[in-house]
C-alpha cells in the first residue's frame, strides 16, 4: 500500500484525499480507488507477480493503441509491483445481468442487448494480434500449447476428480487426455486468446459501452475458447436459444476479420465447451474443496449440469474419459437435477458416520449484537456464541454496505482478506468435537450463534459456512437462520 501511495504522489504530485479498498478478484492482486479533491478517481493495483503485472501493462498499452476499450495505464513503479489505471466504475456486465440470473436465465431485451454488444466486440480483441502483438510478453505462457492443455486437464483430475471420490485408472485417463489435447490443438491460430472472457471481466460505462479487464492471462490461442468461456459460464443459465443467438452475432462480427465456416466452427466450439467445463471444475475444486470458498462450492452443481448436458450430446470422443465423467455426474455426492443442491464435501473434511446421526438437530444463527443473542428454540439454554467482530469488516466499505455474507463480493472480500478463515478453522475444531460427543451421548439439539455489529456480513458468512460444514461432514439436520436478514434454510439429514 505504501508503494502505491508513493507511486500516486510521484504521478499526481499530491496526496489522494481518500483511499477505498475494492472487492478482490480471484487472484492475489489488491485493488484500491484513490480520490482527488474534485471527486475524480483512479484505480490502484498492487500485485504479487511482477511478470503478471508486466503482461497486463503491456497488453493494455497494445490494445489501447488499436483503439480497443481497455483501461489506460497511467503510471507504474519501476519494478511493476503496482500501477495506476483509469477508473471504469463499479458496474460490471455480471452486475447488469443479475435480474436474468435471479429469474433462472430469463433475460429481458435490455440484458440480451448488453450480451450482444459485448460478444460483438470479441473478434476485435482476438484479431488485434495481427497488428504485431508480442506473444512472448504474455504470462505465464506465450500460447495455448500441449503443455498448457495437459496442465488444465490435470488441474481437473487432481483438484476435482480425485477429491470427488470417483475411481479411475490413471494410465487410461492420461491416454485420453493426450488424445483430447491433440484434437484441441489440431488447428494453429494467430489470434489472441483472452482465456477468462466472462461477464465479471467486462465493465460497463454510463452509456453501457463494454470495457475489457483482467486479460493478463491471455496468450496466442483458438478463438472458440473465448466464446465457450463467455456463453457457458456455469452460473449464468443462458438458454440454448440465447446461446445460439449470441453465437450468430459473434460469427457475423467475425466475418469482418476472417472467413468462417459456421458448421466447422460449431464443431470446434463444442470441443472447447467440453474442455472449458473440465477446466472450470478444476478451478472450482481448488477454490471450493481445498480453499473452502463458498461461492465456488455453490457453483459446482451448475458446472456439473453443463457437463451432464455435454455428455448427453455425445461431445466427448474419448471412450474411457467419457466413462469416468458419467461416473462423476452420477456420483451420489452430487444432487440429482431438480433437487436443491448441497455444497460438495471438502477434501479436508471427510464424512463421519456415528450412531444417533438422525436424532441430532443443530440450529445455527447469525445475529446483530445490537439486537441481542438469539434464544435457544429447544429450551435447552443455548450453546456456543461466537463473536465475529474482531474480523475485518466489509461493511466499512461502500461496495459491500447493501450486500450480505451470502453475496459473492462479500465472500471474496472476506476470504481474500483471510482473517475469517483462521477464525473458522478454530470454530470447526470446537464444533466437530461437540457434535461428535452429542452424537455419542444421544443428545438431540445443539446451537451455534455468530454475532457481529449488524448481523449482515461476517456473522452471516460464518453461520452459513458452519451449517454447510456440519451437514456435509455428519449428515445431520442443520437449520440455519440469518435473523437480521429474515432468511432461513434447512439442510435435511442424509438417508
Amino acid at each position: 500500500m505504501n508503494r502505491l501511495l508513493t507511486l500516486y504522489r510521484d504521478w499526481k504530485k499530491k496526496e489522494p484525499v481518500r483511499v477505498e479498498m475494492l472487492a478482490g478478484a480471484g487472484s492475489n492482486r489488491k485493488y484500491y480507488r484513490l480520490y482527488e479533491e474534485d471527486g475524480h478517481s483512479v484505480i490502484g493495483v498492487v500485485g504479487t507477480s511482477r511478470e503478471e503485472n508486466a503482461a497486463f501493462i503491456y497488453l493494455s498499452g497494445f490494445f489501447r493503441a488499436q483503439g480497443l476499450a481497455v483501461p489506460e495505464i497511467l503510471a507504474a513503479d519501476e519494478e511493476q509491483i503496482c500501477y495506476l489505471q483509469t477508473d471504469l466504475g463499479n458496474r460490471s456486465l455480471y452486475d447488469a445481468l443479475a435480474g436474468g440470473r435471479k429469474k433462472g436465465g430469463q433475460y429481458d431485451s435490455y440484458e440480451r442487448e448488453l450480451l450482444k454488444r459485448t460478444i460483438r466486440l470479441l473478434p476485435s480483441v482476438q484479431y488485434a494480434a495481427r497488428q504485431g502483438l508480442d506473444f512472448s510478453a504474455c504470462y505465464p505462457l506465450p500460447e495455448m500449447n500441449h503443455e498448457a492443455v495437459m496442465f488444465d486437464l490435470n488441474y481437473f483430475k487432481y483438484c476435482f476428480l480425485k477429491p470427488s471420490g470417483v475411481d479411475f485408472h490413471e494410465g487410461k485417463l492420461e491416454e485420453d487426455f493426450r488424445a483430447l489435447a491433440a484434437d484441441l490443438l489440431q488447428e494453429s491460430s494467430q489470434t489472441f486468446l483472452y482465456r477468462d472472457f466472462q461477464a465479471r471481466n467486462v465493465m460497463l460505462s454510463a452509456a453501457d459501452q463494454p470495457f475489457f479487464i483482467d486479460f493478463q492471462g491471455g496468450r496466442k490461442g483458438p478463438r472458440e475458447y473465448d466464446v465457450a468461456s463467455f456463453l457457458w459460464q456455469a452460473s449464468a443459465h443462458y438458454s440454448a436459444e440465447l446461446r445460439e443467438e449470441l453465437i450468430a452475432v459473434y460469427l457475423e462480427a467475425l466475418r469482418a476479420y476472417d472467413s468462417v465456416d459456421p458448421e466447422h466452427f460449431r464443431k470446434r466450439l463444442d470441443l472447447f465447451v467440453f474442455f472449458r467445463t473440465l477446466q472450470v471444475l478444476g478451478a472450482y475444486g481448488l477454490r471450493g474443496y481445498c480453499e473452502r470458498k463458498q461461492y465456488f462450492m455453490d457453483s459446482i452443481p451448475f458446472a456439473l449440469d453443463n457437463l451432464r448436458a455435454l455428455l448427453e450430446q455425445g461431445i466427448c470422443t474419448c471412450p474411457y474419459l467419457e466413462e469416468v465423467l458419467w461416473n462423476l455426474v452420477r456420483h451420489p455426492k452430487f444432487c440429482p437435477k431438480g433437487e436443491e443442491p448441497a455444497a460438495p464435501v471438502p477434501a479436508s473434511a471427510p464424512q463421519v458416520k456415528l450412531e444417533g446421526t438422525a436424532a441430532l438437530k443443530v440450529s445455527v444463527f447469525s445475529f446483530s449484537y445490537r439486537k441481542g443473542i438469539p434464544e435457544d428454540p429447544s429450551g435447552n439454554g443455548g450453546g456456543y456464541v461466537f463473536d465475529c467482530r474482531a474480523v475485518h469488516n466489509p461493511g466499512k466499505y461502500e461496495p459491500y454496505r447493501n450486500l450480505t455474507g451470502l453475496d459473492e463480493p462479500v465472500i471474496r472480500f472476506l476470504e481474500e482478506d483471510g482473517e475469517i478463515l483462521t477464525f473458522l478453522n478454530s470454530v470447526y475444531a470446537l464444533a466437530d468435537a461437540h457434535v461428535e460427543r452429542y452424537l455419542q451421548r444421544g443428545f438431540t439439539h445443539l446451537m451455534f450463534c455468530f454475532g457481529c455489529t449488524g448481523g449482515q456480513h461476517r456473522s452471516v458468512y460464518s453461520a452459513q459456512h458452519v451449517a454447510v460444514h456440519l451437514h456435509e461432514k455428519y449428515g445431520i439436520e442443520v437449520n440455519v437462520c440469518h435473523r437480521e436478514q429474515g432468511i432461513s434454510t434447512s439442510f435435511l439429514p442424509r438417508k
